[in-house]
């Protein structure tokens, strides 16, 4: 078992999640929250069993994640 960090989004149709820390497009969708972290655990597992777990041993941990808006001009 290993933990990882994983961002979940609330959007108007739906939740996004993904996980820090891990290189390569890992995403899971759902209706609701449980559905949506249940998706990208399963992404991970793909992940895992497509590149083997010695990819997930290579990626520093994340220790701290931050959440802040700034403005930009476009």
């Amino acid at each position: 078992m290993k933990q990882i960090k994983i961002i979940v989004e609330k959007h108007s149709d739906g939740y996004v999640a993904y996980p820090l820390g891990i290189q390569g497009a890992i995403v899971g969708q759902g209706d609701t929250y449980e559905e949506a972290l249940a998706d990208v655990k399963s992404a991970i597992h793909c992940y895992i069993e497509i590149f083997g777990k010695e990819m997930l041993e290579d990626e520093l941990p994340v220790i701290e994640a931050f959440l802040t808006e700034a403005e930009v001009a476009i």
